[in-house]
């Protein structure tokens, strides 16, 4: 099954990171070629196969019209397992630092949290593969690209998931609006850490609360309820990574 990947940023991204089986590069033919030099130069470089049409058949290949001249051809995205996420923080010589989603929709809400935790440094994300959204091109797209380049796991059971990474010494905080939860800035996120970001509207469910070490939530002033789940996981993730003295910027 191929998938379509439209605008310079995804396009670029699956190209370097050949997570993908790649098939086409479709690109517009009075695109200027001196803007997108590095996006060619990728796909000669995996032996992709360029063709040039007009933006009006790209446009019907994409069923889209903002596709800023590029289209990929390429195949469904390819997830990691968990233990590869762990090797990866390994090889870096850093603790580790996660991402789970308990049943996130929105390809808007996960894509920015996707660019949020490829910017921070986050080893990889966890996502259950049931009732949840798969890793989209919509979900690419809204990511800027980053989701080609980070690690991201489907889990069948997120709760198992969670226990088998306390078993390997990472703490997990469940983001919560609880009063009872820990209020964000008297925990000290320098520490091997799983920050787990709920449903938009219903938060995270009973068993996942259960199963995490410590609830956080952030503090609030105004009469608006909460941030929305992409906002305060950013604010979270982007404290994670100060913890740990921004490593590696």
């Amino acid at each position: 099954m191929r998938e379509i990947i439209t605008r310079r940023n995804p396009v670029e991204a699956a190209l370097i990171a050949g997570r993908r089986e790649l098939y086409e590069l479709w690109v517009q033919k009075d695109l200027n070629r001196n803007t997108i030099a590095p996006i060619l130069q990728s796909a000669s470089r995996r032996n992709v196969p360029i063709r040039e049409a007009s933006k009006q058949e790209i446009s019907n290949r994409a069923q889209d019209g903002r596709h800023q001249g590029l289209l990929l051809e390429a195949g469904p995205y390819t997830y990691a397992a968990i233990n590869e996420i762990l090797d990866l923080a390994a090889e870096r010589e850093e603790k580790p630092f996660l991402l789970l989603f308990d049943l996130l929709h929105g390809p808007q809400n996960i894509g920015s949290l996707l660019r949020t935790a490829e910017i921070c440094g986050v080893h990889g994300v966890i996502l259950q593969d049931r009732r949840a959204p798969d890793v989209t091109p919509a979900v690419v797209q809204y990511s800027a690209g980053a989701a080609e380049y980070l690690l991201i796991a489907q889990v069948t059971n997120l709760a198992r998931a969670i226990d088998q990474l306390k078993e390997r010494g990472i703490w997990v905080a469940g983001l919560d609006i609880e009063k009872s939860a820990m209020q964000f800035g008297q925990v000290d996120l320098d520490m091997a850490l799983a920050i787990v970001v709920g449903h938009e509207g219903s938060g995270l469910r009973r068993i996942t609360k259960k199963h995490c070490d410590f609830l956080m939530r952030l503090p609030m002033r105004g009469q608006t309820e909460s941030l929305n789940a992409a906002a305060a996981g950013s604010i979270v993730i982007y404290a994670a990574w100060q913890a740990r003295g921004f490593n590696g910027a």
